[in-house]
């Protein structure tokens, strides 16, 4: 009485421990496979943005890992269920071998019961695993784009779309079931059957007197011990979907990660060099052969017509995505061969949607490899003329950014902030002033002109679609179709009819018969000017914009 209740109380305890072990291992394996996962993906870079939409990205690190990291104790649990059958089997032939002969003559029709039963699971659960990815990525892509939707009254169809996936997700979860049932069914029909085979040859060894009655009492419970295999259906189904939410890893995994290397970067002066830099993107060649040398503390914008590479250009000079070929050095250094934190210490960036990512305003600003010195972020949003607007708020620079009605030019302006708080020789700025008005780029263009809050003044490389920011440049570069047209001045670029009609501003002739041309779109409602850097803005402005350092900042 003593050890049957000292087994039972052993049985409760293990129970116990079973399933805290099972939950603790599920939750560290899911742990383990998002950060993995995320790792890889962040690693990646925009690449990881290209091969799957961002929904579906969510839903394979979220959904998916929570499903293979099942496996582990699905796996554990098949095992441990194999281990009783195996051992009935095996007291059967300890019994009588022809016992345990008669078993595994029934063997091969459970076996392909259950191969069946692996195909066809996996198959619908990959297919259902499918829908929801792309009702995911289609619902990402709505709520994205919900202002549009609103505004042109067509949120039935957009729901329609997004919910296009939802039959085939509940054919294929209908599916999984029926599977399920259908092989559980066959398992209850092959199981008797055995056990039945089982207990036919062992009347028949009594009858012949190679087996006795207590034989033949054994061999039937251990028969049906044995016949146990039979519920490997139900673990079998765990596993299989553990396994197939873990091949939908593949593609994610497939983006290489960004190789870095060790070298610190020497001392310099921020002098950027791309050296035959070719770029194919979805099989168009984006960037042909582009050589180009912007001297350290220098200003050069990129300007051309949609299409001629731009943003390639400046993703590539800052190392955001690497060539197809060529190379490209930051003071005589590959960035390939910069360590991580070097480079990213070294190059800064501010985007034309910059995404507020520091919890809070002043927590947006001052995100970066490094915190940024004591007061610079407050001095960072005084040069992005942003300081204003973040007192306002009702926590100033405290203000949980979920928390702060911004427009689009006060998000840049908080997008430039962040580059200019962080010390670096090159400064990279893709579209970074698009949605400001004209008085706030200008004093954008001070602070950009002088040295930014640090010791040294900056290399900087400005995607410019005004002709007024290229008028404030050091140099301009001139894409069209992937390949450099031209390097130079802007008045010097401003003579050739191809440069003028990148800014759509064509020629207008004076009435002494000398030809004028206007300064771009945004002097339009301005008098006619005579071509040259000067005439970017109104007259008033660009003579301030020279006394303050040139033609240096956009």
């Amino acid at each position: 009485m003593l050890a049957g209740a000292g087994l039972t109380c052993l049985l409760v305890v293990l129970d116990a421990l079973d399933s805290l072990l099972t939950g603790t291992t599920n939750a560290r394996c899911v742990a383990w496979l998002r950060r993995r996962l995320l790792r890889h993906t962040l690693s990646a870079g925009p690449r990881a943005g290209r091969r799957l939409p961002p929904g579906d990205l969510v839903t394979r690190l979220v959904g998916n890992a929570a499903q293979a990291g099942a496996a582990p104790t699905a796996l554990a649990s098949a095992l441990a269920a194999v281990v009783t059958p195996v051992g009935g089997l095996v007291a059967l032939a300890l019994i009588d071998p022809w016992l345990a002969l008669a078993f595994l003559v029934g063997l091969p029709f459970l076996a392909v019961l259950l191969r069946t039963f692996i195909r066809d699971t996996t198959d619908s659960v990959a297919r259902y695993q499918q829908s929801q990815g792309e009702i995911a990525g289609r619902l990402v892509e709505a709520l994205g784009g919900a202002r549009t939707i609103a505004a042109a009254g067509t949120a039935v169809r957009e729901r329609t779309r997004v919910l296009a996936p939802l039959p085939e997700l509940g054919r294929q979860g209908r599916r999984m079931w029926q599977v399920q049932s259908r092989s559980a069914a066959w398992a209850a029909a092959i199981v008797p059957l055995l056990q039945i085979a089982v207990l036919a040859v062992a009347g028949l060894r009594l009858t012949s007197g190679q087996l006795s009655v207590g034989g033949l009492l054994a061999a039937a419970r251990y028969a049906v011990l044995a016949t146990g295999i039979g519920m490997l259906v139900g673990h079998l189904n765990g596993l299989v979907r553990s396994r197939t939410a873990a091949l939908r890893f593949a593609p994610v995994l497939a983006e290489p990660a960004t190789a870095y290397g060790t070298r610190p970067l020497p001392p310099g002066d921020g002098t950027l060099e791309l050296r035959g830099v070719e770029a194919v993107r979805g099989g168009r060649a984006v960037l042909r052969g582009v050589d180009l040398v912007v001297p350290g503390g220098s200003c050069a914008a990129v300007v051309g017509r949609s299409g001629s590479g731009k943003s390639t250009l400046a993703a590539i000079a800052g190392r955001l995505a690497d060539p197809d070929g060529g190379e490209v050095l930051l003071d005589d250094v590959p960035l390939p061969e910069l360590g991580h934190d070097a480079l990213r210490r070294a190059i800064g960036y501010a985007f034309e949607r910059p995404a507020l990512l520091g919890g809070t305003i002043g927590g947006t600003i001052a995100l970066g490899p490094a915190p940024p010195l004591p007061g610079r972020v407050t001095e960072a949003a005084r040069a992005a003329c942003a300081d204003d607007f973040v007192r306002l708020l009702p926590d100033g620079y405290a203000t949980p950014c979920a928390d702060a009605p911004l427009s689009g030019g006060e998000t840049q302006r908080l997008g430039l902030a962040r580059a200019f708080a962080h010390d670096g020789r090159l400064l990279i700025l893709d579209d970074a002033t698009s949605s400001l008005d004209t008085v706030t780029e200008l004093r954008v263009s001070r602070a950009l002109s002088g040295r930014l809050l640090g010791a040294r003044p900056r290399t900087r490389v400005i995607v410019a679609h005004r002709a007024a920011t290229a008028a404030r440049a050091d140099l301009v570069v001139w894409l069209e179709d992937g390949r450099v047209r031209a390097v130079g001045s802007h008045a010097e670029l401003w003579e050739l009819a191809g440069y003028r009609a990148v800014f759509a501003a064509p020629d207008v002739p004076e009435a002494s018969g000398e030809a004028r041309v206007s300064g771009g779109p945004e002097v339009a409602g301005g008098p006619e000017m005579s071509s040259g850097p000067e005439v970017a803005d109104e007259p008033e402005v660009s003579r301030e914009a020279q006394t303050d350092g040139g033609v240096q900042g956009g």
